[in-house]
């Protein structure tokens, strides 16, 4: 399932699903915090993966993030005990907004040993926004926490 709220973004994707032959996949062109609110059966996915999103940097904007304690709460609720919530980010200050919002919930647990940041997972793609990011010296955070 993948869930992208800019439309370019979809065709992308589907050009990348038809080059692989790939048509297991179902796509939501819309908001995904109504879609998994609406459309996503409670304890029913083993992952959830959040790559680069929009970091709203300026102050009067970060209500705009995707990632707000409501939207953990409801991730929690989709996941499957022991499923997986895999963020990552090329913005030093929305790493640590993710890092803390994740932190401040019973729901999850860090996988990384030392509570912090942890490796980019072989499975994760590189994608244009973690190179333009790797352009600008920006480091890249992921951050992955399991479902208690």
């Amino acid at each position: 399932i993948g869930i992208e709220v800019h439309r370019p973004g979809v065709g992308h994707l589907l050009i990348e699903l038809d080059k692989r032959a790939l048509n297991n996949v179902r796509i939501f062109c819309h908001d995904a915090v109504e879609v998994l609110d609406r459309c996503i059966p409670d304890a029913s996915l083993e992952r959830v993966l959040l790559f680069f999103p929009d970091p709203w940097p300026k102050r009067k904007h970060h209500k705009r993030r995707i990632l707000q304690p409501a939207f953990v709460a409801n991730v929690a609720r989709k996941l499957k005990t022991g499923g997986r919530f895999h963020m990552a980010t090329d913005w030093e200050p929305y790493a640590g907004h993710m890092l803390k919002a994740m932190q401040s919930t019973t729901d999850f647990v860090n996988c990384d040993a030392s509570g912090s940041y942890s490796e980019r997972p072989g499975y994760r793609p590189v994608t244009r926004f973690e190179r333009r990011g790797q352009q600008l010296g920006h480091g890249v955070r992921d951050l992955v926490f399991q479902r208690s």
